[in-house]
């Protein structure tokens, strides 16, 4: 016999209050504290493969490292235009 589990269904609820509006000083301090989280992470996940990697960059060319400094702008810009 064959037994159906049956979660209970989750049901948003129609009276919440919005939350309050951010400034752009929030905001921009929100921004900088995910940019600190996301470039500790792997240094402290791991250092080796985090060390390698950087002198891999330290040794490429200007060329190089502006080409991906400008797709990771534009990446940025059109996540922010996205939202």
């Amino acid at each position: 016999m064959a037994v159906a589990l049956q979660l209970p269904r989750l049901r948003l609820a129609s009276n919440r209050r919005p939350l309050p509006a951010m400034d752009w000083s929030d905001s921009l301090w929100l921004a900088c504290a995910l940019v600190l989280v996301f470039e500790g992470f792997m240094p402290f996940v791991a250092p080796a493969l985090w060390r390698r990697t950087f002198l891999q960059i330290a040794q490429m060319r200007d060329g190089q490292i502006r080409f991906f400094a400008l797709c990771s702008i534009l990446a940025g810009l059109l996540m922010l235009g996205w939202t």
